[in-house]
């Protein structure tokens, strides 16, 4: 079964990040960080290019809302589902967040993130999705730009790859050690409840032995 195509989005002001959510795992969110350090608080709309994913972003009364999407999920589904989350977190938390502390909405908004994502993951076909707001600009002005214009000078998007496979061998390093860690409390708790027997067996045996008396 193929996952989800949106893989990750976020609501931001400037560099402080509001609500997020992943549907996968990876290094993409500190790509996401240094996107955001980049990117004007004017209002706008841009995508970046990324290996076989790309980054659309939506600036917008400086907030910015921003989604990770496989590249063969077309740009005006991508748009329209950013401004689907632009217009639940604005009837939701009005002007709240362009003074709210980092992460201040995400315990709540996240799941708003992960049902949408499920949703436009779904709704492939642009006709469905251009009903949710029949009104949207034309995304054909839309700015299309390879990341490495946001990325340091030199910083190649080999980075990005090698970040991600390094998070997978922590993964692999993660769950060995877990269950190693499973393993040896096993084995813990099983001396533990021959020692608790061997007690009570103990203790039985002198008093079957005192009662014979």
């Amino acid at each position: 079964k193929k996952g989800n195509p949106i893989v990750y989005a976020l609501v931001a002001r400037e560099t402080v990040i509001l609500s997020e959510f992943a549907a996968g795992t990876g290094n993409f969110a500190s790509v996401t960080r240094k996107i955001l350090e980049k990117i004007a608080s004017t209002d706008s709309r841009m995508s970046y290019v990324c290996d076989r994913h790309i980054f659309h972003i939506m600036v917008h009364d400086g907030l910015t809302f921003m989604c990770m999407a496989e590249e063969d999920f077309g740009r005006r589904a991508a748009f329209s589902f950013l401004e689907d989350i632009k217009n639940k977190f604005n009837a939701t938390y009005g002007d709240k967040g362009k003074t709210a502390l980092a992460y201040a909405m995400n315990e709540e908004f996240s799941r708003v993130l992960c049902k949408q994502m499920e949703h436009y993951g779904q709704s492939l076909d642009e006709d469905k999705i251009a009903r949710v707001k029949a009104d949207m600009d034309d995304v054909k002005n839309v700015m299309v730009d390879n990341i490495e214009k946001v990325l340091k000078r030199g910083e190649k998007i080999e980075l990005l790859v090698d970040k991600t496979d390094n998070l997978n061998q922590q993964s692999i390093r993660f769950k060995k050690h877990s269950s190693q860690l499973r393993q040896a409390m096993w084995w813990q708790n099983a001396k533990l409840m021959m020692c608790v027997g061997a007690i009570v067996a103990v203790v039985i045996g002198i008093a079957l032995w005192s009662m014979a008396k």
